[in-house]
């Protein structure tokens, strides 16, 4: 147990936060096989397949007996794949990245029985997203946005696509806001069979560009990236099919409607059925559509409307049975599973319950039970539960409160679980369907015992009544804690749409150990979830809608006075940061809670909605044009002349995200309002603001500033 008064223990030392002292071992890159009695899993450029029982280890490919086509040697393995039939893996290396999630790499077919290992194309440029169809004997990939197939046998390069250019034509890859905010880079998928290819098309043409500096030359060079800002135009997406057998290229019918959204397209079992979400430009209809590969025709299946927005998720499952499928929704005020037929006829609702399922894990179509992670026992928390499809026999698979992370196997016999809590350092087990335990891989010990050797202060979790509601909270309380003394108060904020800071699982990297060091030098750490937030429902988290930052900010300010009263807080020291949301609502909260609030860092700030992407911002708030109230209103730009005290404001100027744009208006809104504050700018670095020795500076510099002015 950690002890909360950490006398006679060592301190947290600043660099403790990124020397690895408190860093938990893992399981890393575990990736279920066909029998899922075995995974394999990467270390040291190779790759392992293990016995999940016994923990036999057998060696599939060694980095170390190959080299690149280059002669360089080792062999770097930086992602992998099996074939269909697991006689062959598609190796990635030398990856280069682009954005958040894509890269640009170089492939190898590695043939397990043989040994021998095959550069997948002749050609020396980089390709993108290289998959190896069902079956194992092909291989299609992006390249300078087009899309290609080769026959492994072969060696036969087939271009798909003609009319990919920079900044113009996208084929089989995602343009960056679809890549952001819906959450994929790779745009094409084989189809069940392997002799099709279902593929996005982003025409990005009237998308207007952005661009960023990129310093360190005599003569700087510019970034040019198309982003489409709030109220501005997206890209025009098209979905096609291609036929491997006769190279023609179906184009299917999403409607006339050309500004919407396609956030996911999904084969289903048929390999003649792909799947289309269709969204409205507002995101508060959505459409499920059929679409016959072979004429292009679609059918409209299912229709869901919002008064708000609807979330896109990845929970469509097409049963083995051909004739249903299972999504999830919270049209009940809730999210839960539904279970549908092929007609888009409702079946049943399959859970039920004032929670939100908030991880749809799989169907087992053997038994027609289904796996979900859910917040049932606690927003707090999340345990993994199965159930039949008919809604009965519903049982909890996990065990202890906190935090349990599912990685289940393809057909669903096992699960290897990480299970924490605020206290206790990640605990990997492996199971049964049914719960019971095989083994431990991990228990972290070493960690355990290190934390009770060091001043390791365990949160809180608190309470607080706001306006009517009941928010969640954690505290860390100084070490060495004495209710008779006053203490500064540091606020910890994201809060965005459906986020959680508060939560009962283990954190320990750099954030989360500033904050203990903070502790450790005499600050109380707090951080809430306001209005808006996650695994609470529908009507909780989309309160916010068309006025972001308003209720959000109220209730940091409102747990900030609640704070103030308390007889070990000293009320002229409460100060709050954050990070891009977490950075906006800082902003947000000096401006308007100067009177109890004296310092706020605010990094990577989005500090005007206008300045964000099209999706995400118009999700929540519409377009500028549809609600210029509530973009003026939730705007620190807006109310720079209100900020009052020790401000300091971190940007990146290669932040593709946030745009840097957002710091500089806030700084000559500043200057003409005359204001004071303190700014750091950090070249070309992105939105994450990393890189050599870049988190040293910069948590050195937020603790310099929190330790003079807080």
């Amino acid at each position: 147990m950690v002890s909360a008064v950490a006398q006679n223990t060592k301190p947290i030392e600043f660099e403790h936060l990124f020397d690895g002292t408190f860093s938990p071992q893992t399981v890393q890159n575990v990736r279920w096989m066909n029998d899922g009695q075995f995974y394999s899993a990467t270390s040291n450029n190779r790759v392992i397949k293990y016995d999940i029982i016994d923990g036999t280890e057998t060696v599939l490919f060694d980095g170390s007996e190959y080299s690149l086509s280059n002669g360089e040697s080792p062999f770097p393995v930086q992602g992998y794949q099996f074939s269909a039939d697991e006689s062959k893996l598609l190796l990635k290396t030398e990856v280069e990245q682009i954005w958040r999630r894509s890269t640009r790499e170089n492939y190898y077919v590695y043939d397990i029985e043989t040994g021998t290992l095959t550069k997948l194309t002749a050609s020396n440029e980089k390709q993108q997203y290289a998959e190896l169809s069902p079956q194992g004997d092909k291989a299609a990939f992006v390249r300078n946005n087009n899309l290609f197939w080769v026959d492994l046998n072969t060696g036969e390069e087939v271009q798909i696509t003609n009319d990919g250019e920079f900044n113009k034509i996208i084929n089989g890859a995602a343009d960056w806001v679809y890549e952001e905010e819906f959450g994929f880079a790779k745009a094409w998928f084989w189809s069940p069979d392997g002799d099709r290819i279902a593929f996005y098309r982003f025409n990005e043409e009237r998308v207007k560009v952005f661009f960023m500096t990129d310093w360190g030359s005599l003569y700087p060079d510019q970034v040019r990236f198309k982003y489409p800002k709030a109220g501005e135009q997206n890209s025009l997406v098209t979905i096609h099919v291609y036929d491997l057998n006769n190279g023609e290229t179906k184009t299917m019918d999403i409607g006339e409607e050309t500004d919407q959204y396609i956030p996911r397209i999904n084969w289903t079992r048929d390999n003649d059925l792909l799947a289309i979400r269709r969204m409205n430009r507002l995101q508060n209809k959505q459409d499920l559509l059929f679409a016959n590969v072979e004429t292009g025709e679609t059918d409209l299946i299912l229709t869901e409307e919002s008064d708000t927005w609807l979330d896109v998720h990845d929970d469509l499952y097409f049963l083995e049975n051909g004739v249903q499928f299972i999504t999830t929704s919270d049209r009940d005020g809730y999210n839960h599973i539904y279970l549908y037929g092929m007609d888009g006829e409702l079946v049943r609702q399959v859970t039920s319950g004032e929670w939100d399922v908030t991880n749809f894990v799989g169907h087992d179509d053997r038994n027609y039970r289904l796996y979900y992670v859910s917040a049932e026992s606690s927003p707090l928390e999340r345990n993994l539960y199965s159930v039949r499809v008919d809604g009965r026999r519903k049982s909890m698979l996990t065990n202890g409160e906190g935090w349990h992370n599912i990685n289940m196997s393809r057909d669903f016999k096992y699960f290897i679980d990480t299970y924490s809590d605020h206290n206790k350092p990640p605990r990997i087990s492996l199971h049964r369907q049914d719960g019971r335990e095989i083994r431990l891989l991990e228990s972290n010990d070493t960690l355990a015992n290190r934390l009770n050797e060091y001043s390791y202060l365990e949160k809180e979790f608190i309470t607080v009544e706001v306006n009517g509601t009941t928010l969640n909270a954690y505290m860390i309380k100084p070490v060495n804690f004495d209710s008779t003394q006053s203490y500064p108060v540091l606020m910890y904020v994201y809060g965005g749409p459906g986020s959680q800071t508060v939560t009962k699982s283990f954190e320990s990297g750099i954030r989360p150990m500033w904050h203990q060091y903070l502790a450790n030098q005499g600050y109380i750490v707090v951080s809430v979830d306001n209005r808006g937030t996650g695994a609470r429902g529908r009507d909780f988290k989309k309160q916010t809608y068309k006025i972001l930052g308003q209720y959000e900010t109220e209730d940091q300010i409102a747990v900030a006075n609640y704070l103030s009263d308390l007889p070990y807080v000293d009320e002229n020291r409460i100060g709050i940061w954050g990070w891009s949301y977490g950075g906006y609502m800082s902003s947000l909260s000096l401006a308007e809670g100067s009177d109890v609030f004296t310092t706020a860092i605010a990094v990577a700030p989005v500090t005007d909605w206008r300045f964000y992407d099209t999706i995400y911002t118009e999700r929540f708030m519409q377009t500028p044009q549809m609600n210029p109230e509530g973009y003026n209103n939730g705007s620190p730009l807006e109310k720079a002349g209100q900020i009052e005290g020790n401000y300091l404001l971190i940007h990146g100027t290669g932040d593709d995200n946030v745009h840097f744009q957002n710091t500089v208006e806030m700084i000559d809104a500043m200057v003409e309002e005359d204001v004071d504050f303190e700014t750091m700018i950090y070249p070309n670095r992105n939105h994450g603001i990393y890189g050599g020795n870049t988190s040293r500076h910069l948590y050195r510099l937020m603790s310099d500033f929190i330790l003079e002015h807080l």
